[in-house]
């Protein structure tokens, strides 16, 4: 059975940075496209960032582009998220996505496409 965990949310002052890691297992990890969510209270979950199995591509939303920063760690099952500038509108809870299968190349923004979740983070910064 695949699991994710994550790991690394906590309360940040704004423009103050963070690190969220998920750890995989149960799985192969580096056939799995890795991606990271996030849901504000009162909101729906949203697409934040994704890369690739391979870890050659990398897809942003346009909120957190030059801010955010994904990277895999294959060797380590790893994937974490580096998020720097953050701002009181990230607050929210952070889920960590893997999908597997498909391209090499896949790194997609729909939820529907992603087969296992972690159970989430909080992040939440002050303005």
């Amino acid at each position: 059975q695949v699991q994710l965990v994550e790991l690394g949310g906590g309360l940040v002052q704004a423009g103050g940075s963070l690190r969220l890691s998920c750890a995989v297992s149960g799985g192969t990890f580096s056939s799995y496209a890795m991606g990271w969510f996030r849901q504000a209270p009162g909101k729906d979950r949203e697409f934040v960032a994704a890369i690739s199995r391979n870890g050659g591509a990398s897809n942003y939303a346009d909120s957190v582009k030059g801010r955010f920063t994904i990277a895999r760690d294959n060797a380590k099952v790893t994937v974490h998220l580096q998020m720097n500038s953050l701002k009181s509108e990230d607050t929210a809870v952070y889920y960590c996505a893997a999908r597997r299968e498909g391209s090499i190349w896949y790194v997609g923004s729909s939820r529907s496409e992603y087969n296992y979740w972690g159970q989430g983070t909080q992040v939440t910064v002050s303005s």
